[in-house]
């Protein structure tokens, strides 16, 4: 039987009696001991219990470990993607006024956005502190290097944030060789770091033909075994990529393989096999991460950044839904739909196969599991103040996209926190 924890001395399990010629010379020993011990260091744990280790989570006194111990332990243990959000009354760290890369239809503030709350929010994990994002050292450890955001829009909102959590310290020169804001290029020269946005929805190779489709968002074919070259070319020479993707394999695809038809994704057309976008969202993040793993010089790090829930309710997208909650969730108050569960099951299972392939080559992968953390955030969506109300456009709301400021700048925190 395992002895209890007051049935240990000195490390290891002792009788609950002594004999008594035992008992005279274990006082004597320990009365001997103790004459050399200053009575204002004695710790009566480091006799009385074993010694043992800790995760980040413990706070005990009697464990003798400095803060540089704590927070590299800390960095090692804690998951810092379980938690929740609570109030943070130093938020925002830069608005509208002070960050001139927000997207129009991200601007939430600009529009008329009613409440604040949606951006004092600020993740907690529950067995550590998420260091806060720290511009300058932030810019001195990316010093001469080079970071690639692959994806679609999403992709392209967290590179914003980013751009905007670093606008305390430093504004970069766009140095894009081209007006197209899907392939733009931005270059702070003062510490030689490049960032740049390479439009990928897909990760695959994809060319849409037919702008309507069955039900108006347009088909497109998919090159399932062939990563698109539109970002693979590139970022050879990046030194960090954050790939992401999802939301764009709900619409009508036709699938192709050695450029043959095997199936389609409600396609609608004869003859022709609805595989389910299931299919081919696998197939994407599986190709796109095989690519990597073959390309011969390439030694960046590969961060995977996990599906963005979105939150529609009273409808979908297209149909009337919105997003008008105004406070985070808790934990236990939501579950997965069942399209962000599934996208987030497959995007980890391919992840766990590319990080092991790329032990062997040379390649580290990262996961940026954000999926959970932002389920709790239905509040930070733009929903109708991506545009001026009184505006004739045609927009439907936004529960896709996140507002800046807003929960979004967590994953600048989780990047800062990765590359520490």
């Amino acid at each position: 039987m395992k002895p209890s924890l007051d049935q240990f001395f000195f490390g290891r399990p002792i009788r609950t009696t002594l004999r008594p010629w035992t008992a005279i010379l274990f006082a004597s020993l320990l009365l001997l001991v103790l004459s050399f011990i200053p009575i204002k260091n004695f710790n009566p744990s480091l006799f009385l219990f074993p010694s043992y280790s800790s995760s980040s989570s413990s706070s005990s006194p009697s464990l003798e470990i400095n803060n540089k111990e704590r927070s590299k332990e800390s960095r090692i243990e804690c998951n810092i993607f379980k938690g929740e959000w609570v109030p943070d009354p130093e938020a925002p760290f830069y608005t509208n006024k002070t960050c001139w890369t927000i997207q129009e239809y991200q601007n939430c503030m600009k529009y008329g956005r009613p409440d604040t709350e949606f951006y004092r929010w600020r993740w907690k994990p529950e067995d550590c502190e998420l260091q806060r994002f720290d511009p300058a050292i932030f810019l001195e450890m990316v010093r001469e290097k080079s970071m690639a955001f692959v994806g679609d829009s999403l992709a392209r909102n967290h590179m914003q944030s980013l751009m905007c959590m670093l606008s305390k310290v430093a504004y970069p020169k766009d140095v894009s060789t081209n007006s197209d804001p899907n392939f733009q290029h931005m270059y702070y020269s003062e510490y030689n770091f490049t960032i740049s946005m390479l439009w990928s929805p897909f990760l695959i190779k994809a060319q849409q033909v037919d702008t309507e489709g069955p039900n108006g968002t347009g088909l497109w074919d998919l090159y399932l075994d062939e990563a698109d070259d539109h970002w693979l070319s590139e970022i050879k020479s990046y030194d960090y990529v954050i790939i992401s993707g999802g939301n764009w394999f709900t619409r009508p695809s036709k699938f192709f393989v050695e450029k043959k038809l095997i199936g389609c994704h409600y396609c609608l057309l004869n003859n022709v096999t609805d595989l389910t976008l299931r299919y081919s969202h696998r197939a994407a993040f599986k190709t796109a991460f095989s690519a990597i793993n073959s390309m011969a010089d390439f030694k960046g790090k590969v961060f995977l950044r996990t599906v963005s829930p979105t939150h529609y309710e009273n409808g979908e997208w297209n149909k009337g839904g919105d997003c008008v909650r105004r406070r985070p969730y808790l934990t236990s108050e939501v579950k997965f739909e069942w399209l962000d569960e599934e996208f987030y099951r497959v995007q980890v299972e391919e992840f766990l196969k590319a990080e092991m392939e790329g032990k062997n080559k040379g390649v580290e992968f990262r996961l940026m599991d954000t999926t959970g953390v932002m389920l709790l955030r239905p509040d930070g969506h733009p929903s109708r103040y991506g545009h001026w109300k009184h505006e004739n456009v045609t927009l439907h709301n936004d529960c896709v996209h996140w507002c800046l400021p807003g929960p979004i700048d967590t994953w600048t925190d989780f990047l800062f926190h990765m590359l520490s």
